[in-house]
């Protein structure tokens, strides 16, 4: 009869935090673009850019 093992308690919390870092770089990164980038790294045009400036009054982030 085999016994069926669960993951230890230090994988859990690494995988945990290694999810949460994830989750907070994706948030700086959507805040950056949004609040701060002003359509400086889009290559797809003008189409990013107001995109982006829509995000912002969303947000009540002043852009003028």
């Amino acid at each position: 009869m085999a016994i069926a093992h669960s993951p230890s308690r230090a994988t859990d919390s690494l995988a945990t935090l290694l999810i949460a870092v994830g989750v907070v770089l994706l948030a700086l990164l959507t805040l950056y673009l949004v609040g701060f980038d002003q359509g400086a790294i889009s290559r797809s045009g003008m189409y990013m850019h107001e995109l982006m400036h829509d995000g912002r009054h969303l947000l009540g982030v002043p852009c003028h």
